[in-house]
């Protein structure tokens, strides 16, 4: 058998200080230091393929490249003969994937992706999104190739941002990343996406609890009853002009807190008939679709948005943060807060609890589930219900919304409560 890592550093270096040019020295496995007419001492593997004899494969120069590296690259050499691939052209394709890993880093990536999603997004959404990946992404991620980044570093992004107590912003960044990541994997920059399972390290989500509403434990009539008197007593309490109609806002359209603390004008089409909310599905919680979420407005949150457009001039936020011009919106802590404490309603109806009484009361009369759901924008658990989410079922979401509007209108009167029967 013939002899193999038969050279040292000091034998190569006694050999050098007389080698000239054309002269080698052997290492054995069919590796050799030959020096080159430049007289530079080069490592090259000789190999055969394909039937031709007397290949050579360039491991590099000596001492920049270490003795111990060329023969790992030798065993490489050695492997890819035995995969049937042919060690140059295949070191010819790792100089392209590493090209182009260099111009295709999570940054670049990230830049492209936001600017595909620009249209369809509100400027201030997309504003905040991009200044999110700034802030929390780039500084970790941003310049390295996206196909080089494992789980663990995504991972320790997310959990940074988590420890701050924004576990919503850091389940919205993570939103983003796997985003970017699917557009990566669509160009087949990654073979996987390192992002899939993050989730996992998200705190628990305290939305998960179940909410109080003040329809729980009551008939369908004492329900209707309740909320009644909160819309009542709301109208009554000293909330900020922005706080009370991010109120109402939250009771007649039943949307998330999130959404109608960030809703924007440019989403109303309150001259549209039936009017409606037309949410960006960026900011929505199920990013599963690939359509926005549409509100259907009854007629008395339809006119009380109007009046209040009229107060504000119609740009920016919805419900501006007090003092400000529409650049600021309040925060849905302001809106918890008067449910909590201006209200006393802590422990017995929340801003969600909404969500959850409209859940149930529509069920009453007779609205189908997957109408419900779709105006709910829950993630369905069924074929059925997921073939009807494209903005299909518009006539009955359109008589369910005026229906709910009319419930609550009539129960905010006070008296005698409606029988709970579609029109």
């Amino acid at each position: 058998m013939r002899a193999i890592n038969k050279l040292t550093d000091r034998s190569i270096k006694s050999w050098l200080r007389t080698a000239t040019s054309g002269e080698q020295i052997s290492d054995g496995g069919n590796m050799r230091i030959r020096i080159s007419p430049a007289g530079t001492p080069m490592f090259q593997i000789k190999f055969s393929f394909a039937g031709k004899d007397g290949l050579i494969y360039s491991a590099g120069v000596y001492p920049t490249v270490s003795l111990q590296s060329a023969r790992a690259q030798r065993e490489w050499v050695q492997t890819k003969i035995r995969e049937g691939k042919n060690p140059n052209q295949e070191k010819a394709l790792q100089r392209v994937a590493a090209a182009v890993a260099a111009d295709n880093t999570f940054k670049s990536l990230a830049e492209d992706w936001l600017a595909k999603r620009k249209k369809g997004w509100s400027d201030s959404h997309y504003d905040k999104s991009k200044r999110a990946l700034e802030r929390d992404v780039f500084p970790t991620l941003g310049r390295l190739p996206i196909n080089s980044i494992p789980p663990l570093l995504v991972s320790s992004v997310i959990e940074a941002i988590d420890r701050r107590g924004t576990r919503d912003t850091a389940a919205r960044v993570l939103q983003h990343i796997n985003s970017i990541f699917a557009l990566a994997h669509g160009r087949g920059l990654v073979q996987d996406i390192p992002s899939t399972h993050v989730h996992e390290v998200l705190s628990k989500s305290k939305g998960t609890r179940r909410r109080p509403s003040a329809t729980d434990k009551k008939t369908p009539e004492q329900g209707l009853q309740a909320l009644g008197a909160i819309l009542r007593e709301a109208e009554a309490a000293s909330l900020s002009p922005a706080v009370r109609n991010a109120h109402r806002l939250i009771a007649f359209s039943v949307a998330r807190i999130g959404n109608i603390v960030e809703a924007e004008w440019s989403e109303f089409r309150l001259e549209d008939s039936p009017p409606l909310w037309v949410i960006p599905r960026g900011k929505m919680k199920v990013q599963e679709r690939d359509h926005d979420h549409k509100i259907v407005l009854g007629p008395t949150i339809a006119a009380e948005l109007r009046t209040w457009r009229r107060i504000t001039g119609g740009k920016g936020y919805l419900f501006p943060a007090r003092g400000r011009k529409g650049d600021t919106h309040v925060c849905r802590e302001a809106v918890e807060k008067a449910y909590r404490i201006t209200l006393g309603l802590d422990g017995k109806h929340t801003p969600h609890g909404w969500r959850a009484a409209f859940s149930t009361l529509a069920r009453d009369p007779g609205f189908q589930r997957e109408v419900v759901e779709l105006t709910l924008d829950h993630l369905h658990d069924n074929e059925v219900a997921r073939a009807y989410d494209r903005g299909e079922r518009l006539q009955q979401r359109i008589e369910l919304a005026n229906w709910w509007d009319a419930q609550l209108s009539q129960a905010e009167r006070g008296g005698e409560v409606v029988p709970l029967k579609r029109a």
